[in-house]
């Protein structure tokens, strides 16, 4: 690519950033070189949290800080479990296994180093907040993935951390890869699948979605299950690929592009669809939740809502953060509210995690929010500080792990008071 079209394409991409930081708080432009933080505060405040009588005792086990944190360029990069081990990343090149009971560290490896070069809009764009990790943690086939804003993809050995083997796959890696089926699958933010092979590393095939002029920042995160692929696109689609050569089995459109500006007209599936049985549900960004037939990539019913952020699952529903970080239950039988919790307006809210009778969020000033299952009253919170939490907690046995914005993983339990 000539330097024309590498600058056309780093300012294309800033864009993009800015429109969704726009659309989620004037204070996400901290990170920009050209923005004072002390002058970039919310017009409207977060919601002020109200009392309530809690019903659980949301306990820390341990923690441990991880490297330098996720930086200001709203990376999430979500620990990964595997075995009695969990794994995080910070957004500079750090990987750290830990003991997920014990949180003793078993390994680090720092695969790459931050990269400091001579002028370029590039190095303008990162001058302030250099990180460049941006889709992770995968787990599978015996490697941890991670993708970096380079267009690289690196593996990892799970066991000691040596590196197994890095692709270059293109443009920046928008979402964590995943693996199945001896391969390695990727999506970057050029709506671009790559599926590459598990030992080696080796391009095997790509798929290519057609991609709007417009977009937010980031990726669907690709789903392997049975031989097939699902992920979403800038497009407002999801697909169904062929593991094996790609070959797509179906598409469907979750949301058609509406509005006159560029901006009406964003409608992004960013969020990881969910499986369940014969069923997926995807989310699209100003549009919908759609429950469709993994089968035929058929529609059974749509619920009007506006989301770009990961959905969970349990007790025949399924939980969306909305746009207004609204907190909304849908019967998966037909697509009808049970029940929303609106009362973390601008609390810039983490996707949610559905376990055991709750449901978990993050919010922007490092409070994890315990919610019921069954009807959505808030029944316990926990102040964990780290400048916020913007990534989804994880799951293992009866443990929740949460990573907040400056890199403190923490082990919590959640037990009735």
């Amino acid at each position: 690519m000539n330097d024309i079209g590498y600058a056309h394409g780093v300012l294309k991409r800033l864009f993009a950033a800015i429109v969704i930081l726009t659309l989620g708080g004037c204070s996400w432009f901290s990170w920009l070189p050209w923005v004072d933080d002390d002058t970039t505060e919310d017009a409207t405040e977060p919601a002020k949290l109200q009392p309530f009588d809690a019903e659980v005792d949301v306990s820390v086990q341990w923690k441990r800080q991880v490297g330098d944190g996720l930086g200001k360029k709203y990376i999430r990069l979500m620990p990964g479990v595997v075995a009695d081990r969990i794994i995080a990343a910070d957004g500079y090149g750090l990987l750290v296994a830990y003991d997920r009971f014990t949180g003793k560290p078993v390994w680090q490896q720092q695969f790459d180093a931050v990269e400091h070069s001579g002028f370029s809009i590039a190095g303008l764009l990162d001058r302030k907040d250099p990180a460049f990790v941006s889709g992770g943690v995968g787990i599978g086939a015996g490697m941890v993935l991670v993708g970096t804003t380079h267009g690289e993809v690196i593996a990892l050995d799970v066991a000691d951390g040596s590196e197994r083997w890095r692709s270059r796959v293109g443009t920046e890696v928008g979402a964590a890869p995943t693996a199945g089926a001896g391969k390695v699958f990727v999506q970057t933010i050029d709506d671009r699948v790559s599926a590459l092979d598990a030992d080696s590393g080796d391009l095997v095939w790509t798929y290519d979605s057609q991609m709007p002029l417009l977009t937010l920042r980031g990726t669907s995160a690709p789903v392997f299950d049975q031989g097939v692929l699902y992920t979403g696109f800038a497009n407002g689609k999801v697909v169904a690929l062929r593991g094996e050569n790609g070959e797509p089995i179906w598409e469907q459109r979750v949301m058609l592009p509406e509005g006159r500006s560029e901006l009406d007209r964003i409608v992004d599936v960013d969020a990881r669809v969910l499986l369940d049985g014969g069923s997926m549900y995807a989310l699209a960004y100003q549009g919908r939740v759609a429950a469709i037939s993994r089968r035929e990539g058929r529609p059974m019913w749509e619920q009007e809502l506006s989301g770009h952020l990961d959905m969970a699952q349990g007790y025949g529903q399924v939980y969306v953060v909305d746009a207004d970080d609204t907190i909304s239950a849908i019967d998966k039988s037909n697509g009808e509210i049970n029940w929303q919790q609106e009362a973390f307006a601008r609390r810039k809210l983490s996707a949610p995690l559905a376990f055991s009778n709750y449901v978990v969020a993050g919010d922007d000033e490092g409070y994890l929010h315990v919610l019921a299952q069954r009807d959505g009253r808030l029944v316990g919170r926990r102040k964990l500080g780290g400048k916020g939490v913007r990534t989804q907690t994880v799951i293992a046995d009866d443990m929740l792990y949460t990573l907040t914005n400056s890199g403190t993983l923490t082990a919590l339990k959640v037990a009735l008071n």
